[in-house]
């Protein structure tokens, strides 16, 4: 026996399939969101000189040429982990100086090479973008971006 789907119950279908799916997707949406804020980012140390260390980031367009977990131009070096590549794990004053080191020494004026410009920032601008790139390299990203393997 052939049953007829009625405009009512297409209806009844369409409504309940999409109010399911419009709960499972907040559902999600709240679980990235806690995940996040808890377990990803270092939150608790998001302070005024990060926020200003991004600001200096974004007004100098540094993600033209470098990305940051995987985000931007990929002409120059990934940045999102260059804290703890500079060893700012076990000497974060180290790393912090070899930072604002590096800014102020550009460009090298090596020859054939690539050159990252002058940006002139003054001391307070390199150290929050100093904090700013420490804070990033705290950031828990699952492995990502991903490294290429190297060829012996």
């Amino acid at each position: 026996m052939s049953e007829v789907l009625t405009k009512s119950t297409a209806r009844n279908i369409f409504y309940g399939g999409s109010l399911f799916f419009f709960v499972i997707f907040v559902g999600l949406t709240a679980h990235s969101r806690h995940y996040i804020l808890t377990k990803s980012t270092d939150q608790a140390h998001l302070t005024d000189s990060v926020v200003r260390g991004k600001r200096v980031w974004e007004r100098n367009a540094c993600f033209d040429c470098h990305t940051i977990y995987g985000e931007g131009a990929r002409f120059a070096p990934e940045v999102g982990d260059v804290f703890k590549r500079w060893g700012g794990e076990k000497d974060p004053a180290g790393a912090h100086q070899m930072i604002k080191d590096w800014m102020k020494a550009q460009p090298s004026g090596a020859q054939g090479r690539r050159q990252m410009p002058q940006f002139n920032l003054n001391d307070t601008e390199l150290d929050d973008l100093a904090d700013f790139l420490a804070w990033a390299s705290r950031t828990n990203t699952q492995g990502w971006p991903p490294r290429p393997a190297k060829v012996n």
